[in-house]
């Protein structure tokens, strides 16, 4: 199906709800294609796609809540039509197939079976296993092992990684590239190979590259990323609150609060404020002002937090988690889009990576809410029309 772009009009508290509403609920899908979203890995695990008021955005589409969502996707119809119960929200877009996709190595290896393409964003799970997995210290969060087999391979190689990327460049116009592991050891995390993998793409495509690690025992390892090439990094702490951090990421949490605190301060250093990310995931049994505090800390020492809904995915830990409230959600990107106001922090400024294509949040929509009132201007967003 061709990538459908929307017309210009004003964003609307009820479209901000929309949003909100669609990631903690989730959208059934009827005629059509119905295996448009992606399963299992690292993340967006349980994703579909699509562009809904002009800003991109990724739905829970396989878990079994969704069944209960009031949002269908119809796809029987002329154009996507997105409906809440039987009233017709609009007309949303969906992301062509990627050419690349129907493209393989020499050796005959599938390109999407080495790297995604995330809208306009090509990313890859560069090793696909974590010495968490299988241990109390797995995160229950996240399904990096169950994409394994016939859905991708376990390591990708930086030759491999550059021609795919180029590809993707060339073929299917994408922007940047975003690269995430497993933690392989307890001394870089994996940072210094994805490294070795972002020079090859820079050396191949130029487009920038966003590395994704936990904190590395030595900070200079941070540097050693630096001059690989890599243009950003993300940190993902995953919460605030060291109570949940613990149980639900036993492994993450050794480093502690403060441990990614001082992490973040080396990388903003060698990389430069808004260059450096970090997840923060809502609807884990946290308490919002260890989130929000959290969230001041990390803007006012430049790193942008990446907040973002729990997506209880099919057969990790958390399987059965319930999703936030969305009203919960809204009011937390509210004060933190408040926050990167205060402090001049904007997700343009990521240069590559979960922060650059917003897709798994909806923190966009409230930042701009705030440039307008800022600007004391008439912002508009993509919106789509009904029909």
């Amino acid at each position: 199906m061709a990538e459908q772009r929307v017309s210009d009009g004003p964003l609307s508290l009820d479209d901000r709800r929309l949003l909100v509403e669609l990631q903690s609920f989730g959208v059934r899908v009827v005629g059509g294609d119905r295996t448009l979203g992606r399963r299992g890995g690292a993340g967006p695990s349980d994703a579909l796609f699509m562009y809904v008021r002009g800003l991109p955005l990724t739905v829970p589409q396989h878990a079994e809540y969704v069944g209960g969502s009031p949002y269908t996707l119809r796809l029987d119809g002329v154009k996507p039509s997105l409906f809440r119960e039987d009233e017709l929200v609009g007309v949303v877009g969906l992301p062509r197939r990627p050419k690349i996709y129907d493209m393989q190595t020499a050796d005959g290896i599938p390109y999407w079976k080495i790297a995604l393409l995330h809208l306009d964003s090509i990313a890859s799970t560069v090793v696909q296993k974590c010495i968490y997995w299988g241990t109390p210290e797995q995160c229950g969060f996240c399904g990096i092992e169950l994409t394994r087999g016939e859905q991708t391979i376990p390591v990708k190689t930086p030759a491999q990684l550059a021609e795919v990327c180029s590809a993707a460049h060339e073929f299917d116009g994408a922007v940047d590239a975003t690269l995430t592991t497993g933690s392989i050891n307890r001394r870089d995390r994996g940072a210094l190979y994805i490294s070795r993998c972002a020079a090859a793409i820079k050396d191949a495509c130029g487009i920038p590259v966003q590395v994704q690690f936990e904190p590395p025992d030595e900070l200079s390892v941070i540097d050693d990323v630096h001059r690989a090439g890599v243009d950003a990094v993300g940190i993902h702490i995953e919460t605030f609150d060291p109570d949940v951090l613990a149980r639900v990421a036993a492994g993450k949490a050794q480093c502690g609060v403060e441990g990614y605190f001082r992490t973040w301060e080396r990388a903003v250093e060698v990389f430069g404020r808004g260059r450096v990310t970090t997840y923060v995931i809502l609807g884990m049994g946290e308490r919002r002002e260890l989130i929000e505090e959290g969230c001041r800390r990390a803007i006012e020492m430049g790193v942008y937090p990446f907040v973002v809904p729990i997506r209880p995915v099919p057969g990790t830990l958390l399987a059965d988690t319930p999703t936030p409230d969305p009203d919960y959600v809204a009011a937390i990107y509210r004060s933190v889009s408040a926050m990167l106001a205060e402090h001049g922090l904007d997700h343009v400024e990521a240069a590559a990576g979960c922060a650059r294509c917003q897709a798994c949040s909806g923190l966009s929509a409230w930042e701009r809410v705030f440039e307008k009132e800022a600007n004391g201007g008439h912002f508009q967003l993509g919106t789509v029309q009904a029909s």
